[in-house]
């Protein structure tokens, strides 16, 4: 299991069925506020970019990913 503060840029997981990779990640700490991590991931298999914003504590299981 990863959680997402320990998000590194290359990282593969599980998220909702899909393997995902993390392309960029930023850990912000607002003033106001609890800490999130923002995120760019990128789908294994189809190639689709999103963006997507997780609270510190999920937590995801790994993927290992073959070439």
């Amino acid at each position: 299991m990863v959680t997402a503060g320990d998000f590194r840029n290359g990282v593969t997981f599980d998220m909702d069925g899909s393997v995902m990779q993390i392309i960029e990640f930023q850990h912000v700490k607002p003033g106001k506020g609890a800490a999130f991590v923002r995120t760019k991931l990128r789908n294994v298999v189809t190639g689709a970019v999103i963006e997507k914003t997780f609270s510190p504590t999920d937590k995801y299981p790994t993927a290992i990913v073959e070439k």
